[in-house]
């Protein structure tokens, strides 16, 4: 029965564990296993503790982000808002510009009719006044005729003008 090499596998299994429990190898093999699995879970925690931050910052920057879109969409609204009304007070300064050419225009060409009228009135009385000069000495002679002449030319002249 001590020949058989079963028996001797089994006794050295025994002693095997004898030795192992005697110098604590069990123990340390679990507290080492304990420790392992403690630093695992630290290590899980910090990595969900990590995740949840990056998952803050990355809801801090994606409304930031969004912030800034809304403010960027404002500036360009509000640019388009003043060059609207930039253009529209151009429009109508242009307008007025022209409005004032215009009438202007309008008081410069009403002052040069006005004077050519006058002037034309005036070659108009001058060439009436001459004619009336002209059939008076023809039909009245002498000196009464010249009186009666300059009177009435004169008389002419003050009603025409």
């Amino acid at each position: 029965m001590f020949a058989s090499a079963e028996f001797w596998v089994g006794v050295a299994f025994v002693i095997f564990w004898g030795v192992m429990f005697y110098f604590g190898v069990p123990g340390k093999v679990l507290s080492s296993l304990d420790g392992r699995s403690k630093r695992i879970a630290d290590e899980l925690a910090e990595a969900k503790r990590l995740r949840q931050d990056a998952e803050n910052l990355l809801k801090e920057f994606e409304a930031k982000r969004a912030a800034a879109e809304r403010e960027a969409a404002e500036i360009v609204s509000s640019a388009r808002d003043e060059a609207q009304r930039l253009a529209q007070d151009a429009q109508e300064k242009m307008a007025e510009f022209v409005r004032r050419r215009t009438a202007s225009a309008e008081a410069r060409i009403a002052q040069a009719e006005a004077q050519a009228s006058q002037e034309v009135r005036a070659a108009a009385i001058e060439a009436a006044i001459k004619a009336s000069e002209r059939v008076l000495r023809q039909e009245v002679s002498g000196q009464a005729g010249a009186g009666l002449v300059t009177q009435g030319l004169n008389d002419v002249r003050a009603k025409l003008q």
